[in-house]
């Protein structure tokens, strides 16, 4: 039998990098800024000597920054780390150490969202990229886009019974057949239709760096909430020039805006008041900079292999979601650093 020794696994890594691992592009990250916010999280009264946890956090973090950016389930994560070499390096693993398996990474997960901790994680990196100047506030850009959640069966009187906030008569019942009902039923996601297709799940409501296309600031919601619902909120005293589509316009939002923001947001038609030859000019100089959000979904739908949400519930929904913008922060700056290193 061939055995496999440390150069053999040097001289496959190293063909890795000579092929284009785009996994080891991520390393330019400083990963040791989330540890603290990652020991927070976990920091809980300790019941006897106790002993050191199993694994690291910060290497439980990375394994889901690599579950998001790839779309992988639990099991499929467990497996693909002991698979690929390039995720093992990613990790800091070598071939003889042990892999974290998929109720470890679940239990991780779950911790993470019960402590709140992705809004801090996302805002603590984006407090760096401000730092090095990234971050601009030249422009701003606020678009949503739809996060489909697994479509539920339900009945049409469940459905109605769900949309007035309430639980359906049966779900509640204390019997082990309805408990595990309701823990499968998904009672914060809602139906909306745009542009003829039926989206069920949530929003991604996001506010964007013109220049540098990273999100500085994101809002979850049920994806029947209309995307100019979160425009007001996201605007503060960083920004000098707000670009957003037609469906942000309107004399309700211009007035809310605050003085020093210029209003570049679509102007839209009416059926008796349609846009003028200037109106229509000046839309699309304003579409110019505005497209540029359209990038940032295009990255998450096709790099990262899709906008979608497994858990169930608004929380655990708004986790994955952070999670997601995160990610794409994280690569964003990678190709923003490698960008500037090609200039230099």
């Amino acid at each position: 039998m061939m055995q496999f020794g440390f150069f053999a696994e040097e001289t496959r890594l190293e063909k890795l990098t000579r092929l284009g691992d785009s996994l080891e592009k991520l390393n330019i990250i400083d990963w040791e800024i989330f540890r603290p916010t990652l020991n927070a999280a976990f920091r809980k009264e300790r019941k006897g000597s106790g002993g050191r946890p199993p694994y690291d956090y910060l290497l439980l973090f990375k394994i889901l920054i690599l579950q998001r950016l790839f779309n992988l389930s639990d099991d499929q994560t467990e497996y693909q780390i002991n698979d690929r070499m390039s995720f093992m390096r990613f990790l800091g693993l070598s071939l003889g150490e042990k892999v974290p398996d998929a109720k470890t990474i679940w239990l991780f997960r779950d911790t993470l969202i019960q402590a709140k901790a992705i809004e801090e994680l996302f805002r603590l990196f984006n407090r760096q990229l401000e730092s090095q100047g990234i971050i601009t506030h030249t422009g701003t850009i606020i678009d949503a886009t739809f996060v489909d959640a697994p479509r539920q069966r339900n009945t049409r009187e469940e459905n109605k019974t769900i949309k007035e906030g309430k639980i359906p008569e049966g779900w509640t019942e204390d019997t082990p057949k309805a408990a595990h009902k309701l823990a499968q039923k998904d009672t914060d996601a809602r139906w909306t239709v745009k542009g003829g297709e039926k989206h069920y799940g949530y929003k991604d409501h996001t506010k964007v760096d013109a220049d540098s296309k990273i999100i500085t600031d994101y809002a979850v919601t049920n994806a029947a909430v209309h995307d100019s619902n979160e425009l007001v909120d996201f605007i503060d005293k960083t920004d000098k020039v707000v670009y957003a589509d037609s469906a942000y316009s309107g004399r309700g939002i211009a007035e809310k805006l605050p003085e020093n923001v210029e209003n570049s947001i679509h102007e839209k038609g009416y059926r008796n008041r349609p846009l003028t030859d200037e109106q229509k000019e000046s839309n699309r100089k304003k579409s110019k900079i505005r497209a540029r959000i359209e990038h940032v979904y295009g990255f998450m739908t096709g790099s990262m292999k899709g906008i979608t949400v497994r858990g169930i519930g608004l929380q655990r929904a708004g986790f994955n979601i952070g999670l997601t913008n995160l990610v794409y922060n994280l690569c964003r700056y990678s190709i923003l650093q490698r960008q500037r290193a090609c200039v230099e």
